[in-house]
């Protein structure tokens, strides 16, 4: 297990350095739909992760978002993220990181988020609990939605889908304290799981957005499942996750909305 993290580190530190050190060039973009777009530092990211992980580990699978996938039928498979947030990291907010997780016969079981704006690094290993730049990190301990931060974001789609999370959002906004929309899914559960953030909830994920840092979240002692508190699927369609003192609340407003997400797997699986 620690020579998986150790290398999930290593790839992310390499990667984020090459972000980091790229202030000062253009960021061109191409657009996958109306408001999802990719750089090429998307892609240079994800090269150089895989390139690292694959020398390490030349049989294990992969899944990555840039239309990487590469099967050798074995027992893991590494799941990358080369920049979650890429639009933030177009337009030069600083609020992006490098998500990788490694699944072991369809668990998770190495999850890492680096930010390499703020030099932090999220990381967890099952059973072993979770730990921000080497420190064991905790969800908070706030039990009254009333006073819950929450964090959120919305899909790709929100132009023509009525399945926008703007019902949610709606209905959040007048019984937590507040909300934020940082535009990093991987973040916004890292800080859950460090306990800046008390609840997050965001449906039409991919499993990139969510595999690492959903580990992160379970073992700094929070709980994530759909939004009917079924079990958690990096392929399902929705994510809702607390500090666990929570929980049954924002379940509760998510029972208010007015289109609920259809469930089932992705194409992706």
């Amino acid at each position: 297990m620690e020579d998986f993290l150790l290398a999930a580190s290593q790839a992310a530190q390499k990667a984020g350095a090459m972000l980091r050190d790229s202030a000062g060039e253009s960021r061109p973009v191409r657009y996958k739909s109306p408001i999802d777009l990719v750089t090429d530092f998307d892609q240079r990211s994800q090269d150089i992760i895989l390139d690292h992980l694959s020398a390490r580990f030349p049989e294990h699978d992969f899944l990555a978002e840039e239309g990487e996938a590469r099967k050798q039928g074995g027992e893991f498979r590494w799941i990358v993220d080369p920049i979650d947030g890429t639009t933030n990291f177009a337009h030069r907010f600083p609020i992006f990181c490098i998500a990788i997780a490694l699944e072991y016969r369809r668990n998770i079981i190495v999850g890492l988020v680096y930010d390499p704006m703020r030099d932090e690094e999220f990381s967890a290993v099952t059973g072993q609990g979770a730990r921000l730049n080497g420190k064991r990190i905790r969800v908070s301990s706030t039990a009254e939605l009333d006073k819950s931060l929450l964090a959120t974001g919305f899909p790709y789609d929100i132009r023509e889908s009525e399945v926008n999370n703007l019902d949610h959002f709606v209905n959040f906004a007048v019984r937590a304290q507040a909300i934020r929309r940082c535009g990093s899914a991987a973040l916004d559960l890292c800080y859950l799981a460090c306990g800046r953030f008390d609840g997050f909830w965001e449906l039409k994920l991919h499993p990139w957005d969510v595999a690492a840092a959903s580990l992160i979240v379970t073992e700094a002692g929070g709980r994530i499942t759909d939004f009917r508190s079924s079990s958690f699927n990096v392929f399902g369609a929705e994510a809702l996750a607390s500090n666990g003192l929570i929980h049954s609340q924002m379940e509760g407003v998510l029972s208010l909305g007015k289109h609920p997400v259809i469930q089932g797997q992705r194409d992706d699986e």
